[in-house]
């Protein structure tokens, strides 16, 4: 079950924690910038960064997700994080406003490094941001995933996400899209 870390109604929203007992969604910390450069492959550039990253751009982005966290913004970037340690296995975000959304929807991007891929942890990583932007007020969840990449296109089924329609983005890439509505009780 999803469980923030405090009940205390004044805490600031990146204390944000949530947890399946097997993995753990809180939001990025200065401290996961060497370990996102290190796990950062091929894939991951194409998938989801559309470029390497470098120390300074990691620093600004994840600074940038902390911002908005602060403000209650529209990007919510959690890190995936797995064991006691919670090392950072890899990131998952939600963006409840983005080009192509309707209103009340929420899109879902998440990558995992390579040495914790396989697992189910994007999956199961996927049902908890969704639980979590259900009780953010987001009806539905949407996974847009270029046809050729496979793995991602994998996880949706399984956390619940059923194939809706076929877009093309601002360069003309294709996209498939999987929808999931979402309500404070999803799985």
């Amino acid at each position: 079950m999803a469980q923030r870390s405090s009940g205390v109604k004044n805490r600031r929203m990146h204390e944000v924690k949530l947890s399946d007992g097997i993995i753990t969604l809180s939001p990025l910390r200065l401290d996961d910038t060497e370990a996102h450069l290190a796990g950062e492959d091929e894939r991951l550039v194409r998938w989801l960064s559309g470029g390497p990253g470098t120390r300074e751009g990691v620093e600004a982005y994840i600074r940038h997700c902390r911002e908005q966290w602060d403000t209650a913004g529209p990007l919510r970037a959690f890190g995936i994080r797995v064991g006691i340690d919670e090392a950072l296995a890899g990131t998952i975000d939600l963006r409840f406003t983005a080009e192509g959304l309707s209103p009340g929807q929420v899109n879902v991007a998440y990558g995992l490094y390579p040495s914790w891929r396989g697992r189910g942890l994007a999956t199961r990583a996927v049902i908890l941001v969704s639980r979590y932007a259900a009780s953010e007020g987001a009806k539905q969840a949407v996974i847009r995933v270029e046809p050729e990449n496979a793995a991602s296109s994998a996880v949706a089924p399984r956390a619940g996400f059923t194939p809706d329609k076929h877009t093309r983005g601002a360069d003309g890439t294709r996209l498939d899209w999987y929808m999931r509505d979402l309500c404070i009780d999803t799985r």
